[in-house]
């Protein structure tokens, strides 16, 4: 899932009644529910399954460098005195309270996708916000008062669970904690410590992955109990993907060596390491299924696709000659498309030869649909590969989409057919499409900038 500091429906599920108890913070059940309201439909978290289910104990005891719980009597209820503003087409059931005078543009600390690209959520120095992609509109925000920064937060598909760290010059929470946010409850529910800063997380329905600078921590959703721990070589930038598909966990995260990739899957047992590139690991994504692998480097020419179960390399595409820094890579939802994002300013669009891929997705695409991939992306000198240098073989972007060169932005397929959805941190939303028999130039659908002032929504 891309990030800047990546379709599941769920049945419905009741709002939960009133309690009685006098208690501001009872001890929440060992089962949590989660019920939505970023969307029209409730949604709630399947029963999870016990630790065990897919039989994967922990490497060892704790060492130490983390501790969790799920009592807040340590963080009461964060001050709303700046008002809760929500889209007055969100929700009916949410009232909406607008501030006397409009608060100032925020500085954006961090902007990611929630699981299934439909939504996206932004940190800020005062909160944080939820928008929606198609159509485009903000869900609702949070803005607090006196030390608001948010660095980082991962929504978990629509509904209201969401782990947030704090970040900027004035943090909400620790840089070290990950925090449970409850927004039925409007507070924290529960926490996770660590002895260094978070460099990142993953949710999925039954784990909560938390990646620090050089281990990673696997736990299970409903008691926070821990159940895996990964050493890495330094991961600044908190590099870690999960599959989606539940049942079959498949976690991706850089190795011990410069330039490689490890895969651990759960419900095998099974742990893969791929020497992807000669240079560190800049960049990489995972299909929902687990079962392709995108990955770039930091020199940022090629990218290359995997197959997880056994790391053949399946496809190498190239984004261009001179180096760049790869933002984010993102599969289409079959895997029949890869989009790149980079410092150079352009985003690309690059087919996908699935006949040598996952099988699940082999017969997922449209007849009428060619695959550029294996005809206008190949390089018209392909014909003399193995005699002149490798590039002039490559295969290049279907696509591409021009963009203002200076902000990191990343990208993602959207719902609307051959539609790709930007996000800059300089608070820019675009949607654009591609057409996949003739490629070239995208064109501009729709641009918003997300961080302008509440009236304007």
């Amino acid at each position: 899932m891309a990030t800047l500091s990546s379709a599941f429906s769920s049945p419905s599920w009741p709002l939960p009644e009133p309690s009685s108890n006098s208690d501001p913070n009872p001890n929440p059940s060992p089962n949590l529910s989660f019920a939505s309201h970023f969307g029209d439909e409730l949604t709630s978290m399947p029963q999870q399954p016990s630790p065990q289910s897919e039989g994967y104990e922990p490497d060892g005891d704790d060492d130490g460098d983390s501790s969790h719980e799920f009592s807040n009597s340590d963080h009461p209820p964060p001050s709303l005195s700046t008002p809760f503003v929500q889209s007055a087409s969100a929700n009916p059931n949410f009232h909406e309270t607008l501030s006397p005078t409009p608060s100032p543009v925020p500085s954006l600390l961090h902007v990611s996708f929630n699981q299934d690209h439909g939504c996206f959520a932004t940190g800020t120095d005062q909160g944080f916000r939820i928008y929606n992609c198609d159509p485009f509109r903000e869900i609702f925000r949070r803005d607090f008062d006196h030390g608001g920064g948010i660095g980082i937060v991962e929504m978990l598909f629509r509904c209201n669970i969401l782990a947030l760290v704090g970040g900027g010059p004035d943090p909400r929470y620790p840089v070290n904690k990950v925090m449970i946010w409850d927004d039925h409850q409007s507070r924290c529910i529960g926490e996770l410590a660590f002895r260094s800063e978070v460099r990142g997380v993953r949710l999925r329905r039954d784990r909560i992955v938390v990646v620090l600078e050089q281990k990673i921590f696997v736990y299970n959703f409903a008691d926070l109990k821990l159940l895996h721990q990964i050493e890495t070589i330094a991961n600044p930038k908190g590099l870690c993907a999960v599959s989606q598909v539940a049942g079959s966990l498949v976690l991706v995260c850089p190795g011990l060596q410069k330039g490689q990739v490890r895969v651990e899957h759960y419900a095998s047992k099974r742990t893969k390491f791929i020497m992807a590139h000669d240079s560190r690991i800049a960049c990489f994504a995972l299909t929902q299924d687990g079962q392709l692998l995108a990955t770039a480097s930091t020199k940022g020419t090629l990218v290359r696709i995997f197959n997880t179960f056994d790391g053949a390399l399946l496809q190498e595409v190239r984004r261009g000659a001179d180096r760049a820094e790869i933002y984010s890579l993102a599969f289409s939802p079959t895997a029949q498309w890869l989009a790149v994002s980079s410092d150079k300013g352009t985003v690309h669009v690059f087919g996908l030869k699935l006949n040598s891929g996952s099988p699940a997705n082999e017969n997922s695409r449209s007849a009428s649909e060619p695959n550029l991939a294996n005809n206008a992306s190949s390089s018209s000198l392909s014909f003399i590969k193995g005699v002149l240098p490798k590039y002039f073989s490559s295969e290049w972007s279907v696509a591409q989409f021009r963009l203002v060169e200076g902000s990191p932005y990343i990208v993602a397929f959207g719902h609307q057919k051959n539609t790709v959805v930007i996000l800059g941190l300089d608070g820019s939303f675009y949607r654009c499409q591609f057409d996949p028999a003739t490629g070239g130039e995208m064109t501009q659908v729709e641009y918003q900038n997300f961080l302008k002032p509440e009236e304007a929504f």
